[in-house]
Order: C-alpha cells, then sequence, then structure tokens
C-alpha cells in the first residue's frame, strides 16, 4: 500500500509543479483535486461556498481570470470539475463524517505557486526528470505543490480507513496563500467555524530532512499594501508648474516609509518592493504606484507600522496636490500554536519509523502565513490550532528558481497526519 501511495503522491506532485498557477488561478490544479475527492467519495464544498467573494485580497480581474481559464482547458484541466472554479474562487473543502461521535478536525493545505521563472540547467532536477514548469515566469517555489499531493494522499488514506475513524474530517485546500490573500475569504465563510482542531502543514523552511516540528510559532503579522498617486500630467520644459507630480509624492512617501520609528514592544519590517511611475523624461509623471509590506511581531504592532505608511502616504499625498490610494490585498494575523494539540502531534512524529527527530516546539522569528487566520478564529470560538512543518532536503531556498524538494518527505508526512486523524478522533 504505502508503495502505491509513494508513487501516486510522487505523480500528483509533478503533475502540479509542471503546470503551476499563480493566487485565484488554480483551476487546473482545483479541477484535478476535486476530481480525485469524489473519487475518493469526499463530500465537496467549492468555489463560493467556501470563499467569501468580498474578501478576496489581491484577486486577479476578470481579463486575467478568463485568459487563465483559457489556458487551464488547454493544459489538462478536468473538465468535468473546472467549471465550479471558472471565476477564480478555487477553494475546496472535503469532509468525511463516520458518523460517529468525536471532534472535528480540519487540514489545510495551499495550492498556489509564485511568479518566479524556473530554473532551466540540465542539473536542475525537475528539468532532468522532465516535470520542470511549463508556464513562464510561474513556479512552485515553496512547496505547495508537495502541499496538495500531502493533502490528496490523506484524502486517500482517510476514504480507505473510514469505518476505523470518529468525528467528522475536513481538509482544505487553499488558493493565493502567496501574498497572504486566500485564507482570510474562506475564513469569512465560515468553514472552520464548526472545527475543535486545526492543523496547517508546511515542508522544508529550514528544518533539517526527516525532522518535525509540531509547532511553528514566530510568524509575524503583515500587510500587503498596493498604492497609487494620480497627479496632473505637463510639459517639463514648457509648462512645470501646470503639473502635479506624482512620482516625486511616491518617491517622498518610499523614502520616508523607511523613517517609520520602530516599536518598542517587538520586532517590525517594512519594504518598499516596487516603484513605477512616468511616461517620458519630459513629461512630469501624472501616475505612480508603490508595491509595499509592512510586517509586526504581533498584530497589534503590524497595525501600528501599517497606520504609519498611511500616513505617509497621505502626507506626501497632499504635499505635492496629487490623490492617492490604499488598497490592501493581503494581510495575515500573529498567532500561536496551541501547545496540547502540537503535542499529539509531536507524538505521532515521535512514533514514525521515518521521523529522525520530532520537536515540540520552535519561536524563531519568520515569515508571514495567512493560515494564522484559520487559526486564531479556531481558537477564538474555543478550539485548538497549530503549523506544523515537515523537514525535507531543499536544492535552494524558498521563492528560489532552483528550489526543488526530497519527494521522500510526501509519504512520511501523509502518515503523521493520519495518525494524528486517529488519535485526536478517540480523544486527546
Amino acid at each position: 500500500m504505502n508503495k502505491n501511495l509513494t508513487a501516486k503522491l510522487i505523480q500528483w506532485r509533478r503533475d502540479f509543479h509542471q503546470y503551476p498557477e499563480t493566487g485565484f488561478l488554480e483551476m487546473r490544479t482545483a479541477s484535478i483535486v476535486a476530481a480525485v475527492l469524489d473519487q475518493l467519495g469526499l463530500q465537496l464544498e467549492v468555489g463560493q461556498e467556501v470563499m467569501a467573494k468580498n474578501h478576496c485580497m489581491g484577486k486577479p480581474d476578470d481579463t486575467v481570470t478568463k485568459n487563465h481559464y483559457q489556458w487551464a482547458l488547454e493544459h489538462g484541466a478536468n473538465k468535468d470539475y473546472i467549471e465550479y472554479f471558472s471565476d477564480g474562487y478555487t477553494g475546496i473543502v472535503a469532509t468525511i463524517d463516520t458518523k460517529k461521535d468525536g471532534p472535528t478536525i480540519a487540514y489545510r493545505f495551499d495550492m498556489d505557486a509564485l511568479d518566479i521563472h524556473e530554473c532551466d540547467l540540465d542539473s536542475h532536477v525537475p528539468k532532468k526528470e522532465g516535470f520542470r514548469s511549463i508556464n513562464p515566469s510561474t513556479m512552485h517555489a515553496c512547496g505547495h505543490d508537495a502541499h496538495t499531493a500531502i493533502g490528496l494522499g490523506l484524502a486517500t488514506l482517510l476514504a480507505e480507513e473510514k469505518a476505523n475513524l470518529n468525528g467528522k474530517i475536513k481538509l482544505i485546500f487553499q488558493p493565493a496563500e502567496e501574498g497572504t490573500r486566500g485564507a482570510k475569504s474562506m475564513v469569512e465563510a465560515n468553514i472552520v467555524d464548526d472545527v475543535d482542531y486545526f492543523v496547517a502543514t508546511h515542508i522544508g523552511t529550514g528544518i533539517p530532512h526527516d525532522h518535525f516540528v509540531a509547532a511553528n510559532n514566530g510568524f509575524l503579522a503583515t500587510s500587503k499594501l498596493d498604492i497609487s498617486f494620480n497627479g496632473v500630467a505637463s510639459h517639463a520644459g514648457g509648462n512645470p508648474e501646470k503639473g502635479r507630480n506624482a512620482l516625486v509624492a511616491a518617491a517622498s512617501a518610499a523614502l520616508n516609509i523607511y523613517a517609520i520609528p520602530r516599536h518598542s514592544e517587538g520586532a517590525t519590517r517594512v519594504n518598499v518592493g516596487e516603484l513605477h511611475a512616468g511616461a517620458g523624461r519630459n513629461i512630469i509623471a501624472d501616475h505612480a504606484t508603490l508595491k509595499v509590506e509592512t510586517r509586526g511581531e504581533n498584530s497589534t504592532i503590524n497595525q501600528y507600522v501599517k497606520e504609519q505608511v498611511e500616513s505617509i502616504v497621505a502626507g506626501a499625498a497632499q504635499m505635492y496636490q496629487v490623490d492617492y490610494k490604499v488598497k490592501t490585498v493581503g494581510e495575515a494575523l500573529s498567532s500561536q500554536s496551541s501547545k496540547q494539540l502540537a503535542s499529539v502531534l509531536h507524538e505521532c512524529a515521535g512514533q514514525s519509523a521515518t521521523i529522525e527527530k520530532s520537536i515540540l516546539e520552535t519561536n524563531n522569528p519568520a515569515g508571514s502565513e495567512d493560515a494564522t487566520y484559520f487559526m486564531e478564529r479556531v481558537k477564538q470560538l474555543g478550539g485548538q490550532a497549530t503549523y506544523c512543518v515537515f523537514g525535507t532536503e531543499l536544492a535552494a531556498g524558498h521563492h528560489n528558481e532552483k528550489f526543488d524538494i526530497d519527494e521522500n518527505t510526501l509519504l512520511p508526512a501523509v502518515e503523521v497526519l493520519f495518525d494524528s486523524v486517529k488519535r485526536l478522533g478517540k480523544g486527546m
């Protein structure tokens, strides 16, 4: 059984890797995932059934969405299921209800890729083995292809062992984790309001191969901001006084954003990643955009940084007499894992024949993760939540063009998660 499942996991992972899709465009991926889950007999809820339309931050416009729908159809999407995702609401919740007393347990798996052009060197394993991304400037460079495969592997074991399980198990396949955009829409659709135990899973993140972390704390709260300035164009030599310079306003804002004071109660981060402006060297720029992110050790500190950015942008716009807009296109909270739940996963991993070392928790400063929206909602409603990591050997760091994983990580991850289903179903 394990040999057959290993082959399936690798097949799924390589297929998703070869056909990567970015946030809210995971139509091919979601159609294949839904088809597998339906065939296994899980109850499906899809699209806007599990995503609140008004909370999809940074969702591509209709033109991009329609064009990608055609791409997905032409590249192997399951035609029986893709229509459910054609409008870009690509979330899936698959449920097994054992009809026996027990808790409701949820596991989250993210599906989206990144805007990175994958390495084309012959030494790069996906190139050598024939599953390198066919989608230019799009790549699974963070392991979400593996996460999705692990989710399908877990679904396979759950379906086979349903008679021996208790309670209700939900598998959440989430779009748009990159940019911290997708989880909030699913939380606002109330999909975890009945959940007693919530587990989010990642691979890699610097954890050694065959090691496991049951509670990965330290995620920073974050906000992703798209900022636009709109002024008045004018000839820079003939009528400079008639212009309202959006470029200078944006540049002033960018410089002053880096002068935001740190916070005494915890770590902060701020970065201006992009500035685009103007149309020619002799034209006063009437438009400019900034892409900015803020981070804080907790949600309160992040909100402080965000408000400082908004104040600076407003001041720069007023100084140069231009209009402005600040749009939040991604956001995540800070969250601490529930130690009691983490202890169960820690024990499951500790008894695995493959996991060499299981660590209960780490508190090192990390990046940001929108699974924290799920975690905080579950905890607010009296449940428990944790974020666990399966270590793997990486060809390069996350978000790198040479990123690749050791596929021997896939089956142990499925087995540990499945063991946690059995244990949690019997009561902690």
